[in-house]
């Protein structure tokens, strides 16, 4: 099945503390997951940042939303429990839980007002709302560095053969490849000798090397020009290699690398601009925003 959204998860959240007992976040996880049979793969599922799975993000965010609405209250650090309002409203035995259905409670009119303001909530799309904040946030952070990655790729496209080496330097050195700047730059966007445009130290120190090839190409990479440095690895008698291109590689070329003795890396563009991104290359910050939590170990007495 779907992992449930939040909002769905907080009628049950709330029925398991019906008996009053103290729960933990994780023990919460726990059964919830077993009431909605998530199978392992639903709950390995994560968030778009790859740190926290979907379903306990959302596990949370119903926790928190209950919690605000005063009918879960937090009894000591990581553990809550069901408050004599939560108990009323289960005794009423309510269909659905929702944001709308919290909106009755005082306590979460005025978390919504210091959130934002009843119209804006109204004139959100309902895909919006079915999501956490933490979720919505990283789907925005998600969508403008595709815009990012596209742009970049735009400008990759354009520069020179010469420059698109200096820019694969770039993003090895970056990523801890070919020791230093200077020493990369030596060895990376040679002549070509036999079909390899250069060689980069895999560490610092030199002890292992890798044979690279950079194409700035607009056509995808076909098996043939795969094959080509494959052989030029074997002339080397080298074992790993990495193949950069800003075009794309065909399924042929890709099915052809996986399956060959040495170990060649193929980087097409939208992965070279995904690692500008991530290591900062050809890119600079423009603002950063920090997500704060509580530090309950400070509250600890």
């Amino acid at each position: 099945m779907l992992i449930p959204d939040y909002q769905s998860i907080m009628l049950p959240l709330l029925q398991m503390a019906a008996d009053g007992q103290e729960y933990s976040l994780r023990e919460a996880i726990e059964k919830l997951a077993q009431h909605f049979r998530l199978n392992d793969e639903e709950r390995q599922e994560m968030l778009p940042s790859g740190r926290q799975a979907t379903f306990d993000n959302r596990v949370g965010w119903a926790r928190t939303y209950l919690k605000k609405a005063g009918l879960l209250q937090s009894t000591r650090r990581g553990y809550f429990q069901i408050t004599p309002v939560g108990k009323s409203v289960l005794q009423k035995q309510p269909s659905n839980i929702n944001v709308q259905f919290l909106e009755q409670f005082p306590d979460f009119i005025k978390f919504k007002k210091g959130k934002r303001d009843k119209s804006e909530v109204e004139n959100l799309d309902s895909t919006v709302l079915e999501k956490t904040p933490e979720e919505n946030l990283e789907t925005i952070i998600q969508g403008l560095a595709q815009d990012l990655a596209t742009e970049l790729l735009e400008n990759i496209k354009s520069c020179s053969p010469s420059f698109f080496e200096t820019l694969v330097v770039d993003v090895l050195v970056s990523m801890g490849y070919g020791g230093t700047r200077q020493d990369a730059g030596k060895t990376v966007g040679r002549s070509g000798d036999g079909g390899i445009d250069g060689i980069i130290n895999e560490d610092r120190l030199g002890l292992d090397i890798i044979y690279v090839q950079a194409k700035r190409w607009e056509n995808p990479v076909g098996r043939p020009e795969i094959q080509k440095f494959a052989g030029a690895l074997q002339g080397f008698r080298a074992r790993k290699g990495i193949f950069i291109t800003s075009s794309s590689f065909t399924a042929e070329a890709r099915d052809f690398a996986s399956r060959i003795e040495s170990k060649i890396i193929l980087v097409d563009g939208q992965a070279l601009a995904q690692y500008m991104i991530e290591f900062g290359v050809g890119v600079n910050t423009r603002k950063v925003y920090e997500l704060k939590k509580i530090d309950f170990d400070y509250f600890t007495e």
